[in-house]
């Protein structure tokens, strides 16, 4: 497909439930066309096809792949890559214009989602920081050892559930705002807490936690601090507050204050090592992942993919 060094390869990955998919396509494609960008472009059948047609954008020699999406398929891409040679992931710049239900990497970076005119706008200009990837070392019920990598963040226990549940609500609400407060609500009246063992630093952490956000960026508000280019991890650990103390939480969360909280307790570090989250999901970056088996660790690999961000 490919013909010269600077066409652009669009991996355009809809929005589940959108009939308009079309639409969006097409205004996108007017914004590329009056900027004079060469492109491909390619459409995602269902998330599970991604990484693949992430492969095959590589395979064919794009320089400059777009990610048109959320953060759940920045994952998949980034992952993608992660499996190929240092020397062919140095060759890539990875660029997102915003288009999921949770787009917080763009975010990070003051990409908007309802402005495809300047986000193509910055693209166009390349501008490339080198980011960190955090790296989820886990091991799975055959055995296998795995590594997943994310952007954003990995979340343990509460948080997870509120995605498992929003997923689950979405499909009868059929609107991403509703089966979020839903999700939220139910979660704060089951008020759930877990078993965690854990190790972060010097420290160790042994007692019922209510969720763990581990951040490589904003974490959805919950590691609010954290940077992808640092060579840290920023780790949010909330104790089981009383059900006000959620309330002023949830409100604190919003307005970005999530870390004054009295429950919440922050670190930074390189590594933490989860020895026991005893029936706590997983979340990455979005995305749900079978629980391990076993412990698990977290850490961060720094300055490893090429990303294009605002100049």
């Amino acid at each position: 497909m490919r013909n010269d060094d600077d066409r652009w390869g669009i991996l355009y990955c809809p929005r589940k439930g959108i009939s308009s998919k079309r639409k969006r396509w097409e205004r996108l494609q007017k914004e590329l066309d009056e900027r004079g960008i060469s492109y491909d472009m390619i459409q995602s059948e269902s998330t599970g096809s991604v990484e693949r047609l992430m492969s095959m954008l590589i395979r064919n020699g794009y320089h400059t792949i777009i990610i048109v999406g959320g953060d759940a398929a920045l994952n998949d891409a980034v992952n993608c890559l992660m499996k190929e040679t240092a020397d062919v992931r140095n060759s890539v710049k990875l660029g997102v214009v915003p288009n999921g239900s949770l787009n917080d990497f763009a975010r990070f970076w003051g990409f908007n989602a309802d402005d495809d005119a300047q986000t193509l706008g910055w693209l166009k200009e390349q501008r490339v920081r080198k980011v960190d990837l955090g790296c989820l070392h886990y091991t799975d019920k055959q055995g296998q050892e795995h590594r997943r990598y994310f952007l954003n963040c990995v979340n343990i226990g509460t948080t997870a559930d509120i995605m498992n549940l929003r997923q689950q609500t979405r499909r009868i609400l059929w609107s991403r705002t509703l089966s979020f407060i839903v999700s939220v609500v139910l979660n704060l009246f089951r008020r759930k807490d877990y078993k965690m063992h854990l190790t972060v630093n010097s420290e160790t952490i042994d007692r019922r936690i209510m969720t763990v956000c581990v951040g490589n960026a904003l974490g959805y508000g919950q590691t609010p601090s954290a940077v992808p280019y640092n060579g840290m991890l920023d780790v949010t650990v909330v104790y089981d507050p009383k059900l006000m103390q959620l309330f002023s939480g949830l409100w604190l969360l919003i307005s970005g204050r999530f870390l004054n909280h009295r429950s919440v307790h922050p670190y930074r570090t390189r590594l933490l090592q989860v020895d026991e989250a005893r029936h706590a999901l997983l979340g990455v970056d979005g995305q749900l992942v079978k629980t391990p088996v076993g412990p698990y660790t977290i850490t961060v690999e720094q300055e490893v993919v090429n990303f294009l961000i605002p100049t």
